[in-house]
């Protein structure tokens, strides 16, 4: 058991590994220059994440879809880190409508924005359609934050040439983009009912999310803005995104073993989110704090490109309700 259990948390060339925690990859790091958004951030990694860069001297903002679950989220921060710089907005990424607003309430604050994090998301969900008709795992997972990312993409590079700090945005996608449909994406299907699987359409989501920070990656760097962005799994991990299905908990029980804890499933946002070594590195799927290599689909660039102009189309216009 122990040279397993050595094995499971051995480190890569990050010096890092899957035991590592949040806390640890972030050890000495001074983001007290740094606004960051972290979607998600309620429970699970997310709050971890958001804790972790609270705790590091960053202003954190915290959009939630009610302000009572936001504003307990930061409760729970502040009992750890007196000092933490907690702001809580309302966000639904299911709706569009929320998503725009949302962004115009942030962008006119006039306040600076260095990190932005897609960490929130849905698993397995019964197939429904979202308030834009939209299914509604592929809208939160993936459309909502490619409209969040879109509309704040200006001004976090406004933010990057005026104070000489590299933007980062950092997608929280998973492992399981390897189980999705035939296709990869089911472009002329996305809201078809007949075919929809609940756990393909999950792996669909996490696809895009792969997809769109590499297309997202390629067009910054063609332009030379000082803003990465990387795409990771986080680990399989014990949080509340467990309780959207009673088959995923079983199976968690089978491998909990190799489970993560929130404070080791953070860490490999946080690492992508602060840490040095990763200043520069952009378009990138990471996992444990190291690089790691996506599927063939997820290395697609003509996928991506496909799907971010398929993106562009779903934000804006309202599709019929199927």
């Amino acid at each position: 058991m122990e040279r397993l259990w050595s094995w499971v948390c051995r480190k890569g060339p990050s010096g890092f590994g899957a035991c590592s925690t949040a806390e640890e990859v972030t050890e000495g790091i001074d983001a007290s220059n740094i606004t960051a958004i972290v979607t998600g951030a309620t429970s699970g990694i997310g709050m971890e994440t958001a804790r972790v860069l609270a705790l590091r001297g960053a202003t954190v903002i915290i959009p939630a879809r009610s302000k009572e679950s936001g504003e307990k989220a930061k409760e729970k921060i502040v009992e750890e880190v007196a000092d933490a710089k907690i702001e809580v907005m309302e966000l639904d990424l299911g709706s569009l409508a929320s998503v725009r607003s949302f962004a115009a309430a942030f962008l006119s604050s006039n306040r600076p924005l260095n990190l932005l994090i897609n960490n929130a998301g849905i698993y397995g969900v019964p197939f429904q359609l979202s308030r834009d008709g939209i299914e509604l795992q592929f809208a939160t997972n993936h459309i909502g934050h490619f409209l969040l990312t879109n509309l704040l993409l200006e001004k976090m590079k406004a933010t990057a040439r005026e104070s000489g700090i590299e933007g980062r945005i950092v997608i929280v996608a998973s492992k399981v983009h390897s189980i999705t449909y035939k296709s990869g994406i089911r472009f002329e299907k996305i809201n078809n009912r007949l075919g929809y699987g609940p756990f393909y359409a999950y792996g669909e989501s996490k696809l895009a999310n792969i997809l769109h920070a590499k297309e997202l990656a390629r067009r910054l760097q063609e332009e030379g803005a000082q803003v990465t962005v990387n795409s990771l799994h986080p680990g399989v991990i014990r949080t509340n995104i467990m309780r959207t299905t009673k088959y995923l908990a079983v199976g968690a029980s089978m491998v909990s073993f190799f489970m993560k804890n929130a404070q080791q499933g953070a860490a490999t946002t946080c690492y992508l989110a602060l840490h040095p070594n990763t200043k520069g590195v952009s378009g990138k799927y990471f996992s444990d704090c190291n690089e790691d290599k996506p599927t063939a689909f997820g290395r697609d660039a003509d996928l991506a490109k496909k799907l971010w102009e398929f993106s562009e189309k779903m934000i804006s216009t309202k599709l019929p309700q199927q």
